[in-house]
Formats: C-alpha cells, structure tokens, sequence
C-alpha cells in the first residue's frame, strides 16, 4: 500500500513539473516569436520597400551607347539596389505570356519601349526622394517616361510606420501576460506545497532555507522551458530563412544571439522571481489561512 502511495506521489510530482516546464516553454516560445519580429521589424518594411521598380522607358532613338552609359551609372547611384535592362522584345514576350495570347500579331507592331527596372535602396524609398530621382532621370533627352507607383509608395511607408508602432505595443502587452502565465503556474505548484513550507518553519527552519529548494526547482524548470521554447523557435528561423532567403535571418547571428539569450534569461529569471514571492506569501500566512 505504501508502494502505491508513494508511486502515486511521484507520478503527481513529475506531471506537476511537466506542466510547469510547458507552459513555461509555450509561453517563452510565443513570447521569442514576437521578439524575432521585433527585432525584424525594419528588415521586413525594407524588403517590401525594395520591391518598388522605377520604370525609365527609353525613346526609340537612344543609342545602345548611351543606354549602356544610363545602366552602368544607375547602377552604380548610391540609391540602387538593382538595374535591369529590358529589351522591348523581351517585354514583348512577358505581356504575350502574361495575357496568353500574342498581341504583336493582332496590333502588327511592337508598341513596348526599351526600360531599365531600378529598385531602389529601403532608405531612398520615400515619395521626395523618388521625385528627385525621377525628375533627374526624365531630364535625359533619350529618355521617353519615368514610371512608378507613387499612391503605393505613400501606403507602404504609412502602413510600415503603423505596423511598427503596434509590434512594440503588443510585444509590450505580451510580455505583462507572459509574466502573469508563468507566474500561476509556479504559483499553483508551490500552492500544492503550502503546508510542508509552513510545517519546516515551524519547526525552526528559516526562510531562506525553506525557499531555496523551490526555488532552484522551478529554475530548472525554467531553464528546461526555455531550452524547449529555443529549439522550436531555432526551427521556426529555419524555415523561415529557408522559404525567404531575402531575409537573410541566420546570417543576422548578433540578432539570433541577442535573441535566443533573452529567452533563456526571461525564463530563469521569471521562476526565479516567481517562486521566490509565491514562497513569501506561504511563509508569510498563518496556519488557520492555508486552509482557503
């Protein structure tokens, strides 16, 4: 009888750390997800932002010298991220295939010009700059149009400022939350134990001696946690560095490093504060106020 007890006891005991570890793990996890994205906030608004194309449409008369010459100097400009000529029978071919049909055929012309697509730098991506930068190239005599979304470029830098300003104020809520979560869970087990913490006080044992053993358990469960929360999180960078190389997050390690500690730090450093404040309370109570 006594065997089954103590079997009973162990197993309640391990499933009341296993339910500790976990929702510390979930909640790390979750609480490193937001980080990856406040920490990528910038590069994300950057990588759509180079995606805007300046569309430079060349005049039938320029020569392939001077076109040569436009390329090599756009892409040499401090605001280019690329330069691509395009002929315009290669544009020809890409409208054909895009609509699925061949309009040369019913037209009996070639309409399309020769451009050059810029994208630009994720810093010169502004509605002024972009101006400028247009109203420089247009000022060409071979060149025909300069050409690009200027309504798109306004939203996006509107939305990026906006989506910024709500990360942090999430990250900030999620947090608090984060903080609370693992707080009743340490809370809730440590409750479990209220009255073997009252009975070793009362039998003299001070409280620094009567918390330290809680308190380096539920470390180790946090650390156990937090070391979950990081492989899941190493696997969410993963695939996501896999899918979007553009983003280049595993070559960001500072970031990663930063990061991944932070985690590993939020996870000790709250049961450690946990424990040490839901022990205090018990220690603090009288006898006849366990009971409720």
């Amino acid at each position: 009888m006594s065997q089954y007890i103590e079997r009973y006891q162990r197993r309640k005991l391990i499933s009341s750390y296993f339910s500790v570890a976990l929702s510390i793990a979930l909640v790390l996890f979750l609480l490193g997800v937001l980080g990856l994205l406040v920490l990528n906030t910038k590069k994300l608004a950057d990588h759509f932002k180079e995606q805007i194309t300046i569309s430079v449409f060349l005049k039938d008369s320029a020569k392939p010298v001077e076109i040569d010459q436009l390329q090599k100097s756009l892409a040499l400009a401090e605001y280019t991220k690329s330069a691509e000529y395009i002929s315009k029978e290669d544009a020809a071919e890409q409208y054909s295939e895009d609509i699925g049909e061949n309009f040369e055929e019913f037209l009996g012309y070639n309409p399309l010009k020769n451009s050059i697509d810029v994208n630009l730098k994720a810093d010169f991506v502004s509605s002024q700059q972009i101006d400028d930068i247009a109203e420089e190239l247009a000022a060409k005599a071979y060149v025909d149009e300069v050409s690009y979304d200027k309504p798109l470029i306004s939203l996006l830098n509107n939305n990026a400022r906006k989506i910024s300003l709500w990360i942090l104020v999430a990250s900030a809520i999620f947090t608090v939350i984060a903080v609370l979560l693992i707080n009743s869970s340490i809370r809730l087990s440590i409750y479990s134990k209220r009255f073997i913490i009252k009975t070793m006080q009362m039998v003299g044992a001070t409280k620094t001696f009567i918390r330290r053993p809680f308190i380096w358990t539920n470390i180790k469960l946090g650390m156990v946690g937090a070391v979950v929360a990081l492989i899941g999180l190493g696997v969410l960078v993963y695939y996501i560095d896999k899918n979007f190389p553009e983003l280049n997050l595993l070559q960001d390690y500072i970031v990663l490093i930063i990061l991944f500690v932070s985690v590993f730090g939020l996870g000790v450093i709250i049961s450690w504060a946990s424990t040490h404040f839901a022990t205090q309370r018990f220690l603090n109570l009288r006898t006849d106020d366990l009971y409720y």
